[in-house]
């Protein structure tokens, strides 16, 4: 038995996918809103958490007072939803710096170049020495000598960049975050297993109302950004459903005056038995409690 089909089936089949499109288009549009609010809290709020996670040692290295480093995230890939990325920046001040490295130090027809050969081997430094002219083949702007206009320059401190520490580089390049280096205890976790599992946690689910508003003021994006990163209880959601959190609405103030008599009937043990139970202290975190 042949189908026919009709004017009216073809109508209603190109219903459908304008339906299904549209529908489709709307998912994207509300998961690439959670991307953003993810990626803007991990880089203004948590980013030398999410280092930590990541390389232990850079971590470590960035305490140091006297360099001034800025993490970056940013998206990459090719298909929807594009995953995130992070790079290291050094921040000068105006000052500038210089990356020490054999190949810039050790010029040729020098005694240190007869020693590095000594020291490596014949082997090991024709390699080195054919890598440097491949790389100059391949990419053109390698060195400083070949950089002639600001063009040259971008794409030479791209090439560091890029390029491994044993070649002459910085081997600083944009690296990609897995779900794993994201805590599990923030929203931020469920919303980049949303992204790349499809699946959607209760937690989340309950914190999508509000995540998707659209703000109106500084303070709201604000307090997007902070539901985003911020630390909740997974055994308290587990035991007693998700917990409902108050943000502040459109045009609303944070200050509200306090009604008279109510410091009398609140305790401070009532106090930190609420915070207890939505929120996670880390165990490096000190709390010092200051009595009014």
């Amino acid at each position: 038995m042949t189908f026919k089909e009709t004017p009216a089936t073809i109508q209603e089949e190109k219903a459908a996918k304008t339906i299904q499109r549209a529908w489709w288009i709307h998912v994207k549009t509300r998961l690439f809103k959670l991307l953003k609010h993810t990626i803007c809290a991990a880089e203004h709020c948590i980013s030398r958490d999410i280092l930590k996670r990541v390389s232990p040692l850079e971590a470590e290295l960035l305490k140091d007072p006297s360099i001034l480093c800025k993490v970056r995230f940013r998206f990459a890939g090719s298909n929807f939803p594009p995953f995130i990325v992070f790079k290291i920046f050094c921040i000068s001040g105006g000052q500038g710096s210089k990356y020490i490295s054999g190949k810039t130090i050790i010029t040729p027809r020098s005694e240190a170049a007869i020693d590095a050969c000594r020291l490596m081997g014949y082997r090991k430094y024709y390699k080195q020495m054919l890598q440097d002219e491949l790389q100059f083949k391949r990419y053109g702007v390698t060195d400083e000598i070949d950089v002639a206009t600001v063009k040259d320059y971008m794409q030479y401190s791209s090439h560091l960049d890029e390029t491994p520490a044993y070649f002459g580089g910085r081997h600083n390049y944009w690296r990609r975050l897995s779900l794993e280096n994201f805590p599990r205890a923030m929203i931020m976790y469920d919303i980049m297993e949303y992204a790349q599992c499809g699946k959607m946690s209760a937690r989340l689910r309950c914190e999508l109302p509000f995540l998707l508003l659209r703000p109106e003021n500084e303070e709201t994006y604000r307090a997007q950004l902070m539901a985003v990163c911020q630390i909740r209880n997974l055994s308290f959601k587990a035991a007693t459903g998700p917990a409902k959190t108050r943000h502040p609405k459109q045009g609303q103030s944070r200050s509200m005056r306090s009604r008279p008599g109510s410091s009398q009937r609140q305790t401070p043990n009532a106090t930190i038995h609420i915070c207890l139970d939505y929120y996670i202290i880390p165990p490096n975190m000190h709390v010092a409690w200051k009595s009014t």
